[in-house]
């Protein structure tokens, strides 16, 4: 079993890359599991304050259970992973049952900042796109899935995003085994991660 990770910044890419992974194997053969359905259960606190906390950091992701449920899959068993309501900011009652396959992606901003995790993965991947690509890619996609307006979107890159990003998520690109230029339209470095990851499977999985 193989387990990848692919991280990047806020709009950078990462979903493009992981798409493209997928459609490159067998589909039996790929479990993903998002990051963002890994964020602390905060239902507790009063909504207000939920839309305000920050969610760009380590500390707001349920690291423990992320872990956790990778080490149940690579021995064999079932998981049930969480899911999360950005419009809400909480954990929904409902999961998603996960079987173990021959490749897991673990995908999001700050797959690379925790140890644990880190020294889980077989391979780790960085999408790397310019700042301005990114925030127009984010204002485009929290504007239609997320509820918020451009100026909502841009006053929170510029408080919480931006910082975040250089604080955290720029400095863990030197983990990577493949850092990905250009984010999710570069299809050769995407071609030779893909082949890379074929290379590694059993015969009868590629």
């Amino acid at each position: 079993m193989l387990v990848i990770g692919i991280a990047g910044g806020t709009g950078s890419g990462k979903t493009t890359v992981v798409r493209k992974i997928i459609e490159s194997l067998p589909a039996e053969e790929v479990v993903v599991m998002p990051q963002d359905c890994y964020y602390k259960d905060n239902a507790h606190i009063p909504l207000e304050e939920r839309l305000k906390m920050n969610y760009d950091e380590p500390a707001s992701i349920e690291w423990s259970l992320l872990t956790e449920h990778i080490k149940e899959l690579k021995q064999g068993r079932d998981v049930e992973m969480p899911t999360y309501d950005f419009l809400t900011c909480s954990r929904q009652k409902e999961t998603v049952h996960l079987s173990p396959k021959e490749v897991i992606v673990v995908e999001g901003i700050l797959v690379l900042t925790d140890k644990e995790l880190r020294d889980m993965l077989d391979v780790k991947v960085f999408v790397d796109a310019d700042a301005d690509e990114r925030l127009i890619r984010v204002i485009s996609r929290d504007c239609v899935e997320r509820g918020r307006t451009p100026q909502m979107v841009i006053d929170r890159y510029q408080e919480t995003l931006k910082p975040m990003h250089e604080l955290y998520i720029e400095p863990s690109k030197r983990y990577a085994d493949l850092i990905i230029p250009q984010g999710g339209g570069n299809n050769v470095a995407i071609k030779l991660l893909t082949d890379y990851i074929r290379s590694l499977l059993p015969s009868d999985a590629r």
